[in-house]
């Protein structure tokens, strides 16, 4: 009953992580909106820039470029893009994929836009729970350790020290991690919102529709 119960759990943990993940990658209005916001950043471009855009897209409003898709919603002033994911990718993918949302507010002169950059709730959530695990893990092992006396000698010091390096370590291979996988899928998601400005700027080559 109890391997029957952990399975069940397991499978159903597996089917939240896919279902969040299934659901982040999508470009409507309500999934563009969804996932964790862990960066902004603000632009500026000309007005003609959304005539350019609006003469690109498909009926559906989107676009594709050469790195990623972009789907733009006029009645909503917001722009959705993502890099392609693809399913025998032979690019290196990470557990923390990028999207952006980007709000635009016109006014006078100009089109002030907002991009606000997000990760699947499953992957903000996990990456989470693992830090709180290792690091209060750590701190009650030598809190325990030397509450019972394991601090009373010099090889039960020396024990609790190469106990304490050893979680600070997955600490930091923990963070360095995420940054190494942010850093990439910021690049990623770069590259198609240049590709995208290029557009909204009138200095795109080659722009494929869906």
């Amino acid at each position: 009953t109890i391997m029957l119960a952990g399975l069940f759990a397991g499978v159903l943990f597996i089917g939240l992580v896919l279902g969040d993940w299934l659901y982040f990658v999508r470009l409507t209005p309500d999934a563009g909106r969804y996932g964790c916001g862990i960066a902004r950043s603000r632009d500026r471009f000309s007005r003609n820039s959304l005539s350019r855009l609006q003469a690109e897209v498909d009926a559906n409003g989107a676009l594709t470029l050469p790195h990623g898709i972009a789907r733009y919603y006029p009645d909503l002033q917001q722009i959705v893009i993502r890099p392609q994911y693809h399913l025998f990718s032979m690019s290196f993918r990470t557990a923390w994929p990028l999207k952006g949302m980007i709000h635009l507010k016109n006014d006078d002169q100009a089109v002030e836009t907002l991009c606000i950059k997000r990760i699947p709730w499953s992957s903000a959530i996990i990456t989470l729970m693992w830090f709180l695990l290792v690091g209060i893990g750590t701190t009650g092992f030598i809190v325990t350790y030397g509450a019972q006396g394991g601090f009373s000698t010099l090889s039960g010091v020396l024990m609790g020290i190469g106990i304490l390096g050893i979680g600070l370590l997955v600490l930091a291979f923990g963070i360095v991690t995420v940054i190494f996988s942010y850093r990439l899928e910021n690049n990623r998601l770069g590259k198609v919102y240049e590709e995208l400005k290029a557009v909204l700027d009138g200095t795109a080559k080659t722009v494929r529709r869906d």
